[in-house]
């Protein structure tokens, strides 16, 4: 596995520095020549900008063998790395000056951002849940959070009838079944904190020395409902936050290239 790992990166480093040779030798080109390097880098970038949004397509024909989604992803890393080095180049600064190339830039700046973002997100939370031993599909969230009320419920009322005390059932009134009800913690799971978990530590601590041996046994079995409840509020908090960086991410790449063209329009109709 680390030997296909080191090749792999040692791949995507020569990808790297092959792109890096390029942009220097067509700069290079265009000064030794006469022309203005503007034209040629902004082509590039182009190109550059065309090959990231290729990625999304990729995903929607996953059907279609057109190599690994995990070599496609980091080629889109180092590609939108690359590619603010060659806006930089083209545009010689880092903030251009005029309304329209400054909205460009701006749309251009929230794109790459938001994209060393959502990597960042794809670094960390999938070796989280994977780490977690629980995979659930985002759409079933809703149904396994009803399955667990109705387990949490069932618990209670049975230990209220063995048991005849109605201490772990006030205990889950006021102050289990609003954590039940609908994901919690979202922040706190999306930051890696351990607050819930402490949370949970604290209520199961504050009921435990009221209760006796026979209601104690179902405070351990509804303890274990509320422990996958955390699991669940981990995979909604980190999968809410990739779906929703995409629906950032895309539309935001879709403006900035339809803005690219737009550019490349006026450019050559001015300077035809």
């Amino acid at each position: 596995m680390k030997s296909k790992l080191s090749v792999r990166a040692l791949c995507m480093g020569i990808v790297a520095l092959v792109l890096l040779g390029a942009l220097v030798m067509l700069v290079y080109v265009a000064q030794t020549t006469l022309r203005k390097p503007a034209f040629a880098t902004g082509w590039f970038l182009f190109g550059i900008m065309v090959f990231l949004g290729m990625y999304n397509s990729r995903k929607k024909l996953a059907m279609i063998p057109l190599g690994k989604a995990s070599t496609w992803l980091q080629l889109h890393v180092i590609g939108g790395f690359f590619a603010l080095l060659v806006f930089w180049a083209h545009t010689g600064e880092l903030w251009p000056r005029g309304g329209y190339e400054r909205a460009l830039a701006l749309l251009f700046y929230l794109v790459s951002a938001s994209g060393v973002f959502g990597w960042l997100l794809q670094m960390y939370f999938p070796h989280l849940l994977t780490d977690s031993g629980v995979e659930v599909v985002y759409e079933q969230i809703p149904a396994e959070l009803a399955f667990l009320r109705e387990q949490a419920e069932g618990i209670v009322l049975k230990c209220t009838d063995e048991t005849g005390s109605p201490t772990l059932a006030r205990h889950y009134v006021e102050r289990v079944d609003w954590f039940l009800r609908q994901p919690r913690f979202f922040i706190y799971n999306a930051i890696g904190s351990e607050k819930a978990r402490m949370w949970r530590r604290q209520q199961h601590a504050h009921v435990l020395r009221y209760l006796n041996s026979r209601e104690q046994k179902f405070l351990d079995e509804l303890t274990e409902v509320i422990d996958c409840k955390l699991e669940l509020d981990l995979q909604y908090a980190a999968q809410t936050l990739i779906k929703g960086w995409l629906l950032f991410h895309v539309p935001l790449a879709a403006a900035t290239l339809l803005m690219a063209v737009w550019h490349i329009i006026v450019v050559h109709v001015y300077t035809a």
